[in-house]
Protein backbone atom coordinates (compact mmCIF):
# COMPACT_ATOMS: atom_id res chain seq x y z
CA UNK A 1 0.00 0.00 0.00
CA UNK A 2 0.87 3.45 -0.88
CA UNK A 3 1.08 5.91 2.06
CA UNK A 4 0.63 9.43 0.30
CA UNK A 5 2.42 12.37 3.21
CA UNK A 6 1.91 16.39 2.98
CA UNK A 7 3.12 18.61 4.58
CA UNK A 8 1.08 22.32 4.39
CA UNK A 9 1.76 23.72 1.52
CA UNK A 10 2.57 20.27 -0.46
CA UNK A 11 -0.72 18.58 -2.00
CA UNK A 12 1.25 16.08 -5.03
CA UNK A 13 -0.45 12.80 -4.92
CA UNK A 14 -3.85 14.22 -3.66
CA UNK A 15 -6.47 13.80 -6.03
CA UNK A 16 -7.79 16.41 -7.22
CA UNK A 17 -11.48 16.83 -5.12
CA UNK A 18 -9.27 16.29 -1.83
CA UNK A 19 -6.77 18.88 -3.18
CA UNK A 20 -9.69 21.58 -3.71
CA UNK A 21 -11.13 21.17 0.12
CA UNK A 22 -7.77 21.17 2.01
CA UNK A 23 -6.80 24.55 0.48
CA UNK A 24 -10.04 25.90 1.30
CA UNK A 25 -9.28 24.07 5.00
CA UNK A 26 -6.39 26.35 4.55
CA UNK A 27 -7.57 29.32 3.56
CA UNK A 28 -10.34 29.52 5.87
CA UNK A 29 -8.68 28.57 8.93
CA UNK A 30 -10.25 30.37 12.24
CA UNK A 31 -7.79 33.39 13.34
CA UNK A 32 -6.68 33.03 16.82
CA UNK A 33 -6.67 36.47 18.43
CA UNK A 34 -5.77 36.57 22.02
CA UNK A 35 -7.58 39.19 24.35
CA UNK A 36 -4.99 40.89 26.55
CA UNK A 37 -6.83 42.69 28.65
CA UNK A 38 -5.64 44.80 31.46
CA UNK A 39 -8.82 46.44 31.96
CA UNK A 40 -12.54 44.56 31.54
CA UNK A 41 -15.70 46.05 30.54
CA UNK A 42 -18.29 43.71 29.32
CA UNK A 43 -19.44 45.75 26.30
CA UNK A 44 -15.87 46.24 24.86
CA UNK A 45 -16.11 42.71 24.96
CA UNK A 46 -19.22 41.89 23.51
CA UNK A 47 -18.00 44.42 20.61
CA UNK A 48 -15.41 42.07 20.14
CA UNK A 49 -17.09 39.20 20.22
CA UNK A 50 -19.74 40.32 17.94
CA UNK A 51 -16.80 41.11 15.38
CA UNK A 52 -15.10 37.38 15.77
CA UNK A 53 -18.86 35.74 14.74
CA UNK A 54 -19.14 37.24 12.06
CA UNK A 55 -15.67 36.69 10.95
CA UNK A 56 -14.96 33.28 12.39
CA UNK A 57 -12.32 34.29 14.66
CA UNK A 58 -11.27 31.92 17.43
CA UNK A 59 -10.86 34.01 20.90
CA UNK A 60 -8.43 32.78 22.92
CA UNK A 61 -8.56 33.33 26.75
CA UNK A 62 -8.68 36.45 28.40
CA UNK A 63 -5.58 37.14 30.61
CA UNK A 64 -6.91 39.03 32.70
CA UNK A 65 -9.12 36.39 34.30
CA UNK A 66 -6.52 34.73 36.44
CA UNK A 67 -3.83 37.41 35.79
CA UNK A 68 -1.40 35.23 34.18
CA UNK A 69 0.07 35.74 30.91
CA UNK A 70 0.59 33.50 28.64
CA UNK A 71 4.25 33.44 27.44
CA UNK A 72 4.80 31.65 24.66
CA UNK A 73 1.52 31.96 23.34
CA UNK A 74 0.91 31.13 19.04
CA UNK A 75 -1.53 33.27 17.60
CA UNK A 76 -2.42 35.10 14.52
CA UNK A 77 -2.99 38.96 16.59
CA UNK A 78 -3.68 40.08 19.87
CA UNK A 79 -6.48 42.73 21.02
CA UNK A 80 -4.82 44.60 23.98
CA UNK A 81 -5.56 47.22 26.87
CA UNK A 82 -2.61 47.48 28.47
CA UNK A 83 -3.30 49.33 31.81
CA UNK A 84 -1.23 49.23 34.78
CA UNK A 85 1.04 46.20 34.86
CA UNK A 86 4.34 46.01 32.98
CA UNK A 87 4.28 42.60 32.91
CA UNK A 88 1.60 42.07 30.54
CA UNK A 89 3.40 45.60 28.12
CA UNK A 90 6.15 43.23 27.94
CA UNK A 91 4.19 40.41 26.82
CA UNK A 92 2.42 42.14 24.32
CA UNK A 93 5.67 44.02 22.79
CA UNK A 94 7.68 39.83 22.88
CA UNK A 95 4.83 38.52 21.12
CA UNK A 96 5.93 40.18 17.70
CA UNK A 97 2.02 39.90 16.34
CA UNK A 98 -0.25 42.02 14.87
CA UNK A 99 -1.51 44.27 17.87
CA UNK A 100 -4.49 46.99 18.62
CA UNK A 101 -4.13 48.70 21.56
CA UNK A 102 -7.32 50.49 23.39
CA UNK A 103 -5.57 52.17 25.81
CA UNK A 104 -2.80 55.32 25.29
CA UNK A 105 -0.55 54.58 28.62
CA UNK A 106 1.86 54.05 26.67
CA UNK A 107 2.25 55.98 23.44
CA UNK A 108 5.82 55.20 22.70
CA UNK A 109 4.75 51.67 22.13
CA UNK A 110 3.36 52.25 17.90
CA UNK A 111 0.36 50.40 18.02
CA UNK A 112 -2.91 51.00 16.24
CA UNK A 113 -5.19 52.19 18.89
CA UNK A 114 -9.05 52.71 19.21
CA UNK A 115 -10.18 54.55 21.82
CA UNK A 116 -12.74 56.82 23.89
CA UNK A 117 -12.90 60.19 22.09
CA UNK A 118 -12.90 61.56 25.66
CA UNK A 119 -12.88 65.37 24.93
CA UNK A 120 -15.83 64.74 23.37
CA UNK A 121 -17.62 63.28 26.74
CA UNK A 122 -16.34 66.26 28.49
CA UNK A 123 -18.09 68.50 26.10
CA UNK A 124 -21.19 67.15 26.60
CA UNK A 125 -21.37 67.41 30.30
CA UNK A 126 -19.86 71.04 29.97
CA UNK A 127 -23.09 71.66 27.62
CA UNK A 128 -25.27 70.17 29.54
CA UNK A 129 -24.11 72.35 32.91
CA UNK A 130 -23.75 75.56 31.06
CA UNK A 131 -27.06 75.28 29.41
CA UNK A 132 -28.74 75.02 33.10
CA UNK A 133 -26.90 78.36 34.11
CA UNK A 134 -24.26 76.49 36.23
CA UNK A 135 -21.14 78.89 36.53
CA UNK A 136 -18.93 77.38 39.54
CA UNK A 137 -17.36 73.88 38.38
CA UNK A 138 -15.31 71.18 39.80
CA UNK A 139 -13.76 67.79 38.07
CA UNK A 140 -12.42 65.18 40.39
CA UNK A 141 -9.90 62.53 39.73
CA UNK A 142 -7.90 60.73 42.71
CA UNK A 143 -4.71 58.94 40.53
CA UNK A 144 -2.71 59.76 37.59
CA UNK A 145 -4.53 57.84 34.49
CA UNK A 146 -4.47 59.10 30.72
CA UNK A 147 -8.05 59.07 30.40
CA UNK A 148 -8.75 61.09 33.20
CA UNK A 149 -6.10 63.35 31.99
CA UNK A 150 -7.60 64.11 28.67
CA UNK A 151 -11.42 64.09 30.11
CA UNK A 152 -10.56 66.71 32.86
CA UNK A 153 -7.89 69.16 30.27
CA UNK A 154 -11.13 68.92 28.22
CA UNK A 155 -13.67 69.64 30.27
CA UNK A 156 -11.22 72.53 31.95
CA UNK A 157 -10.73 73.79 28.16
CA UNK A 158 -14.54 73.75 27.07
CA UNK A 159 -15.94 75.85 30.39
CA UNK A 160 -12.78 78.12 29.44
CA UNK A 161 -13.51 78.73 26.33
CA UNK A 162 -17.45 79.77 27.74
CA UNK A 163 -15.83 82.56 29.89
CA UNK A 164 -16.06 79.99 33.58
CA UNK A 165 -12.82 78.73 35.70
CA UNK A 166 -12.81 75.36 36.67
CA UNK A 167 -11.12 73.59 40.04
CA UNK A 168 -10.19 69.79 39.08
CA UNK A 169 -9.57 68.01 42.22
CA UNK A 170 -6.64 65.69 42.43
CA UNK A 171 -6.42 63.82 45.15
CA UNK A 172 -3.27 62.56 44.58
CA UNK A 173 -1.42 65.44 44.12
CA UNK A 174 -3.26 66.89 47.84
CA UNK A 175 -0.73 67.51 50.56
CA UNK A 176 -3.47 65.28 52.38
CA UNK A 177 -2.87 62.13 50.13
CA UNK A 178 -1.91 58.47 52.54
CA UNK A 179 -1.53 55.25 51.01
CA UNK A 180 -2.00 54.12 54.47
CA UNK A 181 -4.93 51.67 55.77
CA UNK A 182 -6.84 54.76 56.66
CA UNK A 183 -6.47 56.25 53.15
CA UNK A 184 -10.26 56.21 52.64
CA UNK A 185 -11.39 57.75 55.34
CA UNK A 186 -9.21 60.36 54.91
CA UNK A 187 -9.78 60.61 51.34
CA UNK A 188 -13.68 61.54 52.27
CA UNK A 189 -12.60 63.63 54.63
CA UNK A 190 -10.67 66.03 52.00
CA UNK A 191 -13.65 65.69 49.83
CA UNK A 192 -15.81 66.68 52.10
CA UNK A 193 -14.02 69.68 53.08
CA UNK A 194 -13.49 71.10 49.08
CA UNK A 195 -17.02 70.53 48.39
CA UNK A 196 -18.09 72.22 51.70
CA UNK A 197 -15.86 75.46 50.37
CA UNK A 198 -16.63 75.18 46.74
CA UNK A 199 -19.39 78.12 45.72
CA UNK A 200 -22.53 76.73 44.94
CA UNK A 201 -24.89 75.76 42.95
CA UNK A 202 -21.75 73.29 42.02
CA UNK A 203 -21.88 71.45 38.87
CA UNK A 204 -19.37 67.81 39.22
CA UNK A 205 -18.11 66.03 36.51
CA UNK A 206 -16.81 62.76 38.18
CA UNK A 207 -13.74 61.04 36.46
CA UNK A 208 -15.44 57.66 36.92
CA UNK A 209 -19.16 56.52 38.06
CA UNK A 210 -17.07 55.15 41.34
CA UNK A 211 -16.03 58.69 42.03
CA UNK A 212 -19.20 60.17 41.18
CA UNK A 213 -20.23 57.81 43.81
CA UNK A 214 -17.97 59.06 46.23
CA UNK A 215 -19.08 62.70 45.60
CA UNK A 216 -22.38 61.64 46.22
CA UNK A 217 -21.97 59.95 49.72
CA UNK A 218 -20.05 62.66 50.59
CA UNK A 219 -22.56 65.44 49.79
CA UNK A 220 -24.87 63.08 52.03
CA UNK A 221 -22.89 62.69 54.49
CA UNK A 222 -22.65 66.97 54.71
CA UNK A 223 -26.21 67.48 54.05
CA UNK A 224 -24.84 68.73 51.02
CA UNK A 225 -28.41 68.45 48.95
CA UNK A 226 -27.40 66.57 45.24
CA UNK A 227 -28.64 67.98 42.75
CA UNK A 228 -30.33 71.44 44.37
CA UNK A 229 -26.92 72.25 45.62
CA UNK A 230 -24.60 70.23 43.69
CA UNK A 231 -24.93 68.99 40.12
CA UNK A 232 -23.27 65.44 39.40
CA UNK A 233 -22.14 63.43 36.59
CA UNK A 234 -20.05 60.95 36.05
CA UNK A 235 -18.36 58.92 33.38
CA UNK A 236 -18.18 55.40 31.57
CA UNK A 237 -21.98 54.73 32.95
CA UNK A 238 -20.93 51.46 34.68
CA UNK A 239 -23.22 51.37 38.25
CA UNK A 240 -25.53 48.85 38.95
CA UNK A 241 -29.03 48.85 39.87
CA UNK A 242 -28.99 52.53 39.31
CA UNK A 243 -32.03 53.04 38.61
CA UNK A 244 -32.74 52.31 42.50
CA UNK A 245 -30.70 54.49 43.62
CA UNK A 246 -32.33 57.06 45.73
CA UNK A 247 -30.59 60.00 43.56
CA UNK A 248 -29.71 58.00 40.56
CA UNK A 249 -26.35 59.03 39.17
CA UNK A 250 -25.76 60.87 35.54
CA UNK A 251 -23.13 59.37 33.71
CA UNK A 252 -21.87 59.26 29.66
CA UNK A 253 -21.60 56.55 27.66
CA UNK A 254 -18.98 56.38 26.01
CA UNK A 255 -20.15 53.52 23.35
CA UNK A 256 -17.67 50.78 24.70
CA UNK A 257 -19.43 48.12 22.68
CA UNK A 258 -18.36 50.23 19.19
CA UNK A 259 -14.50 50.53 20.83
CA UNK A 260 -13.96 47.06 20.94
CA UNK A 261 -15.53 46.37 17.40
CA UNK A 262 -13.56 48.89 15.24
CA UNK A 263 -10.38 47.43 17.61
CA UNK A 264 -11.04 44.15 15.85
CA UNK A 265 -12.04 45.12 12.56
CA UNK A 266 -8.76 47.13 12.34
CA UNK A 267 -6.83 43.89 13.51
CA UNK A 268 -8.22 42.06 11.36
CA UNK A 269 -7.06 44.45 8.49
CA UNK A 270 -3.63 44.30 10.56
CA UNK A 271 -3.57 40.56 10.02
CA UNK A 272 -4.20 41.21 6.61
CA UNK A 273 -1.10 42.75 5.75
CA UNK A 274 -2.90 45.86 5.72
CA UNK A 275 -0.96 48.91 7.19
CA UNK A 276 -2.79 51.45 9.78
CA UNK A 277 -1.82 54.84 10.40
CA UNK A 278 -0.45 55.90 13.90
CA UNK A 279 -2.94 58.34 14.99
CA UNK A 280 -5.70 56.96 17.34
CA UNK A 281 -8.88 56.63 15.89
CA UNK A 282 -11.35 58.00 18.50
CA UNK A 283 -15.31 56.74 19.15
CA UNK A 284 -17.80 58.91 19.65
CA UNK A 285 -19.88 58.60 22.94
CA UNK A 286 -23.47 57.74 22.88
CA UNK A 287 -24.17 60.86 25.01
CA UNK A 288 -25.46 61.58 28.56
CA UNK A 289 -27.89 59.51 30.00
CA UNK A 290 -29.22 62.42 32.30
CA UNK A 291 -30.99 60.74 35.48
CA UNK A 292 -32.23 63.02 38.53
CA UNK A 293 -28.23 63.66 39.98
CA UNK A 294 -27.63 66.58 37.24
CA UNK A 295 -31.63 67.71 36.89
CA UNK A 296 -30.85 71.10 38.03
CA UNK A 297 -31.65 74.25 36.52
CA UNK A 298 -29.42 77.16 38.34
CA UNK A 299 -31.51 79.90 36.61
CA UNK A 300 -32.16 82.47 38.49
CA UNK A 301 -34.46 83.69 35.87
CA UNK A 302 -37.94 82.16 36.06
CA UNK A 303 -38.87 82.80 32.76
CA UNK A 304 -35.93 81.76 31.43
CA UNK A 305 -35.97 78.24 33.62
CA UNK A 306 -39.64 77.59 32.85
CA UNK A 307 -38.74 77.60 28.74
CA UNK A 308 -36.16 75.49 28.89
CA UNK A 309 -38.02 72.54 31.22
CA UNK A 310 -40.72 73.37 28.30
CA UNK A 311 -38.12 72.83 25.30
CA UNK A 312 -36.54 69.43 26.83
CA UNK A 313 -40.12 68.15 27.13
CA UNK A 314 -41.48 69.62 23.79
CA UNK A 315 -38.39 69.38 21.69
CA UNK A 316 -39.96 66.73 19.49
CA UNK A 317 -43.09 68.71 18.71
CA UNK A 318 -43.10 71.11 16.32
CA UNK A 319 -42.22 74.19 18.31
CA UNK A 320 -40.65 77.52 18.21
CA UNK A 321 -39.27 80.50 19.76
CA UNK A 322 -43.04 82.29 20.20
CA UNK A 323 -44.21 78.82 21.81
CA UNK A 324 -40.83 79.52 24.11
CA UNK A 325 -41.88 83.19 25.08
CA UNK A 326 -45.25 81.93 25.71
CA UNK A 327 -44.06 79.21 28.33
CA UNK A 328 -42.01 81.94 30.28
CA UNK A 329 -45.56 84.20 29.98
CA UNK A 330 -43.67 87.21 28.33
CA UNK A 331 -43.53 88.96 24.98
CA UNK A 332 -41.10 87.35 22.80
CA UNK A 333 -38.59 90.54 22.31
CA UNK A 334 -38.19 90.14 26.60
CA UNK A 335 -37.92 86.79 26.72
CA UNK A 336 -35.02 86.70 23.82
CA UNK A 337 -33.34 89.28 25.46
CA UNK A 338 -33.26 87.69 29.14
CA UNK A 339 -32.67 84.10 27.52
CA UNK A 340 -29.08 85.41 26.00
CA UNK A 341 -28.38 86.97 29.26
CA UNK A 342 -28.84 84.00 31.21
CA UNK A 343 -27.97 81.06 28.93
CA UNK A 344 -25.47 82.37 26.63
CA UNK A 345 -27.21 82.24 23.57
CA UNK A 346 -30.74 82.60 21.53
CA UNK A 347 -33.39 80.60 22.31
CA UNK A 348 -33.72 78.97 18.52
CA UNK A 349 -29.98 78.18 18.97
CA UNK A 350 -30.66 76.23 22.31
CA UNK A 351 -33.71 73.97 20.65
CA UNK A 352 -31.51 73.59 18.06
CA UNK A 353 -28.87 71.93 20.00
CA UNK A 354 -31.17 70.04 21.93
CA UNK A 355 -32.88 68.71 18.79
CA UNK A 356 -29.39 67.92 17.39
CA UNK A 357 -28.27 65.90 20.77
CA UNK A 358 -31.81 63.71 20.92
CA UNK A 359 -31.32 63.24 17.01
CA UNK A 360 -27.91 61.76 18.36
CA UNK A 361 -29.87 59.16 20.33
CA UNK A 362 -31.91 58.19 18.41
CA UNK A 363 -29.87 57.54 15.07
CA UNK A 364 -27.59 55.55 17.93
CA UNK A 365 -30.67 53.28 19.05
CA UNK A 366 -32.43 53.22 16.09
CA UNK A 367 -32.86 52.01 12.35
CA UNK A 368 -35.65 54.50 11.44
CA UNK A 369 -35.90 55.69 8.20
CA UNK A 370 -34.45 59.27 8.30
CA UNK A 371 -37.93 61.22 7.76
CA UNK A 372 -39.08 59.52 11.12
CA UNK A 373 -36.35 60.43 12.96
CA UNK A 374 -36.54 64.02 11.45
CA UNK A 375 -39.98 64.01 12.73
CA UNK A 376 -39.50 62.77 16.26
CA UNK A 377 -36.78 65.51 16.64
CA UNK A 378 -39.56 67.73 15.86
CA UNK A 379 -38.15 68.63 11.95
CA UNK A 380 -41.12 69.06 9.14
CA UNK A 381 -38.70 67.67 6.84
CA UNK A 382 -36.21 65.45 6.13
CA UNK A 383 -34.03 68.19 4.27
CA UNK A 384 -33.62 70.50 7.12
CA UNK A 385 -33.15 67.80 9.75
CA UNK A 386 -30.08 67.24 7.27
CA UNK A 387 -28.58 70.73 6.75
CA UNK A 388 -29.29 71.28 10.55
CA UNK A 389 -27.47 68.19 11.36
CA UNK A 390 -24.51 68.61 8.99
CA UNK A 391 -24.01 71.82 10.52
CA UNK A 392 -23.96 71.22 13.88
CA UNK A 393 -21.63 68.52 13.62
CA UNK A 394 -19.88 68.18 9.90
CA UNK A 395 -21.57 64.39 9.45
CA UNK A 396 -24.47 63.67 7.20
CA UNK A 397 -27.13 61.66 9.93
CA UNK A 398 -26.30 58.68 7.82
CA UNK A 399 -22.77 58.77 8.23
CA UNK A 400 -22.80 60.01 12.06
CA UNK A 401 -25.16 56.68 12.14
CA UNK A 402 -22.31 54.81 10.40
CA UNK A 403 -19.73 55.79 12.57
CA UNK A 404 -21.18 55.45 15.95
CA UNK A 405 -23.07 51.94 15.67
CA UNK A 406 -22.13 48.60 15.43
CA UNK A 407 -22.77 46.99 11.92
CA UNK A 408 -25.94 44.74 12.03
CA UNK A 409 -25.31 40.90 11.47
Amino acid sequence: MKILRTTRGNFKGLPKLAEKLQRKKMRTKSPRVLLALGWYDYRLHRGIEKYAQEHGWHLCSDVTREKVIPWGWEGDGILAWLGAGDDLAEFVVHARKPTVDFSFRRPQLKFPRILVDHASCARVVAEHFLTRGLKNFIFYSDRDNWAFEENGSAFVRALSDAGHPCNWLRWHRSPAHDTGRFQWKQKRDWLASELKRAPKPLGVYAATDDHALEVLETCERMEISVPDKVSLIGMNNSLLAVEAMHTPISSVEPNLELVGYRGAETLNQLMNGKKIAADPVRVLPLGLIARKSSDLVAINHAGVARSLRFMWDHCHESIGVNDLAKAASMSVRSFHHAFVENVGRPPGHELQRIRIERAKKILTDSSDKMDAIAELCGYRSTNSFWVAFKQATGMSPKQYQRESTTPHT
